[in-house]
C-alpha cells in the first residue's frame, strides 16, 4: 500500500513540501498542521486552508 500523499504546491502555495507516504488522511492533516504553523507561520489553520488541505490529499 502506497499510502496517502500531499504537495503543499497543490494548495496553491509556492512550496516543495510533501508528504509522501501516511497512513491515513488525519495523519496527513496532522503532518500538514505541523509544516503550516513551522514553514508559513499559521499558528491555526484557517478552515478554506483546511479544506484546501483535505481536497489535495491524494491516496
Amino acid at each position: 500500500m502506497a499510502g496517502y500523499k500531499f504537495k503543499c504546491k497543490d494548495t496553491g502555495m509556492k512550496c516543495d513540501f510533501e508528504v509522501k507516504s501516511a497512513s491515513s488522511k488525519d495523519e496527513v492533516m496532522q503532518i500538514a498542521a505541523v509544516h503550516a504553523k513551522v514553514a508559513h507561520n499559521m499558528q491555526n489553520v484557517p478552515p478554506d486552508v483546511a479544506q484546501k488541505v483535505s481536497s489535495a490529499i491524494k491516496g
